[in-house]
Parts: C-alpha cells; sequence; structure tokens
C-alpha cells in the first residue's frame, strides 16, 4: 500500500480482537494512532491534520464522520474487511497504494510505534511519540511487576485507544505468551458473563470501572467463586481505600494499584503482589524507569520530601513533537 516505517495510521475502529491486532500489526511496521470512535467530526480533523496522517483504517461499512474527514483531508482510506466465520482478531485491508514508503521493511528500536495525544486539560494537547524501544520497555516492565507467564488471561475491558488498555492490559500479558480476551468495551452487565466466558487471571481498569463491577458483584457470587482471580489492577486515577478493601474482599484477590501516564508509555510505579507489602493510597514502588522526586532548583530530594515528580527510563518518551 506504499506505507512504511514512521509513516502515521489512524485507526478508527470498535473495541476488540480486530483493533488489538490492528494496532500490532501496524506498530510492527508503521506508526500507529488509535483514535476514539466516539470523536466527532471537528474532533477527527483537528486529530487526522495534526498527526499527518498518512492512511486511516476503518471497519467495512463504517458511517464514521473520519471517513469524510479522511477525504476532504487527502488521507487514504484503508477498509478492514472480516470474513463470514474468520477466528476473532483475523482480517484483511483493502485499499490503494498511496505511493512508496520512504523507509521500508519491519520496524527498528528507535522508530515510532505509537502516537497519542495528552488530553489537553491545561493547554492544546500535545502529540507524543512512543519509539518500538518505549513501547516494549513498557510491556516488560508491566510483565515483570505482574509476573506474567503464558498460563495468564486477561480480560479486557479497557479502550483500546487508551495507553492503559494498549500497554498494560494487552501487551504485557502478550509480551509474556498469555491470552488476552478483548471486549467490545466496557459494560458492567455484560461483566460476569465475560468473566465466565473467558476465565481469566486478572483484568485491570480504571476506579470507577471497579465501582460498577462491585456493584453487581453480589449477584454473580457463583460466577467469581468458579473463575478465581490471581489479581485486579487499577490505573489511570486514584481508588479509594474502602473500594480496594471491597474488591479484594469480593474477589478474594490483591488489588495492585499502579501509576502512569502517557509519556511513560504508561506504568511509571506500582504496588506490589504479595507477598511484598501494598500500600492503599499509595502509587507504590517504582514500576520500572528510575522515580526521583526533584525541587524548583532541580535537586533531588531525599525521602519523606515534598517536590515534583520525575522519571527517566526507556519507557519514556523522548520529549512531545514539536512542543
Amino acid at each position: 500500500m506504499g506505507i512504511g516505517r514512521n509513516d502515521r495510521v489512524g485507526i478508527v475502529l470498535s473495541n476488540g480482537p480486530e483493533m488489538a491486532t490492528a494496532f500490532m500489526a501496524v506498530a510492527a511496521g508503521t506508526t500507529s494512532a488509535p483514535l476514539n470512535p466516539a470523536y466527532r467530526g471537528e474532533e477527527f480533523e483537528f486529530y487526522l491534520s495534526d498527526l499527518h496522517a498518512k492512511a486511516l483504517i476503518v471497519e467495512q461499512g463504517s458511517t464514521s464522520p473520519a471517513i469524510e474527514v479522511a477525504k476532504k483531508l487527502g488521507v487514504a482510506i484503508v477498509e478492514l474487511r472480516v470474513a463470514e466465520g474468520a477466528p476473532a482478531g483475523q482480517f484483511t485491508l483493502h485499499g490503494s497504494t498511496v505511493g512508496a514508503p520512504a523507509h521500508g521493511g519491519m520496524a527498528q528500536p528507535d522508530d515510532v510505534a505509537l502516537v497519542l495525544h495528552t488530553s489537553g486539560t491545561t493547554s492544546r494537547p500535545k502529540i507524543v511519540p512512543l519509539s518500538q524501544r518505549n513501547v516494549c520497555a513498557s510491556a516488560r516492565h508491566i510483565r515483570e511487576t505482574l509476573h506474567f507467564s503464558p498460563q495468564d488471561r486477561g480480560l479486557n475491558i479497557m479502550p483500546l485507544f487508551h495507553i492503559h488498555g494498549l500497554i498494560a492490559a494487552m501487551l504485557a500479558p502478550i509480551s509474556a505468551g498469555a491470552s488476552v480476551f478483548c471486549t467490545p468495551g466496557f459494560d458492567a452487565l455484560k461483566f460476569f458473563g465475560w468473566m465466565d466466558e473467558a476465565k481469566p487471571t486478572f483484568y485491570s481498569a480504571v476506579p470507577t470501572m471497579h465501582q460498577a463491577i462491585l456493584t453487581r458483584a453480589s449477584r454473580n457470587a457463583e460466577v467469581i467463586a468458579r473463575n478465581p482471580l490471581r489479581f485486579i489492577r487499577s490505573s489511570s486515577s486514584s481508588i479509594p481505600p474502602q473500594v480496594i478493601a471491597e474488591l479484594e474482599a469480593t474477589f478474594k484477590a490483591p488489588l495492585v494499584e499502579a501509576y502512569g501516564m502517557t509519556e511513560a508509555a504508561h506504568q511509571m510505579a506500582s504496588n506490589p503482589l504479595p507477598p511484598k507489602a501494598r500500600k492503599p493510597g499509595s502509587v507504590g514502588l517504582p514500576g520500572g524507569p528510575d522515580v526521583e522526586i526533584m525541587d524548583e532548583a532541580g535537586n533531588i530530594l531525599p525521602f519523606g520530601e515534598v517536590g515534583e515528580i520525575v522519571i527517566r527510563g526507556p519507557n519514556v518518551t523522548a520529549g512531545y513533537e514539536n512542543n
């Protein structure tokens, strides 16, 4: 198709196995730019133009406003098609060739694997380029923190256009040879049905999802009993200690709270698994990168002082793009 290393490919797909495999396939040889399918037309126009996307992947029959925006911007449209009866995650891509790629072959360690935008809560959203090295290092850090093995199976309920879902819920377990059950997205009404079907050893979510799951847990006690979890993970925002206690009592499994951000390809710190101590209300211990506290003059502060959190490691982006 004329798309190669460091060419940016927007992906607008629903959560599920096709989105998961499309992300990994694209990132293996180009730069993956997953976007929220719920964006409005003007949002797609901002993100696709800001990314300088060369192509856009959409599912067959999609009516997403991203398609008209891509046509307006001259971005090639690639259609993802799933044959009837095909295994989960198997598809073909259909689109016209858009010229010769500047760089062919499989991706190299310093090529950009993934680009995401910051939330834009304090300023204009900034592009965060994450290299193959960054993404693989973060997956390795999470794998080591959580002791993933081929016997694990994740139940993914996180969106796959977000760093939490892409790295912690998908790439980290897959890097250990584990499997991931990809749902269409979080639905508290369907969670326990998926749990019974997938028989996972863990799931990772944000606190609001955990709280929604707890509201339906008592009526699904038998499902919980026959599908024991090795652990539950929480990240992306602080989880109240009382919710931790209720989750652990309900599922008879430890809750591991972690601290992450897009610029670090997700995980920076994490509470450990038992028998090591976990501390409710704490982000835990450094979870891969070096983590320190610094004052306004750039001095590293001793234990117990208040300052700015600074990190360094192979998972950390080289910097914002054009900023």
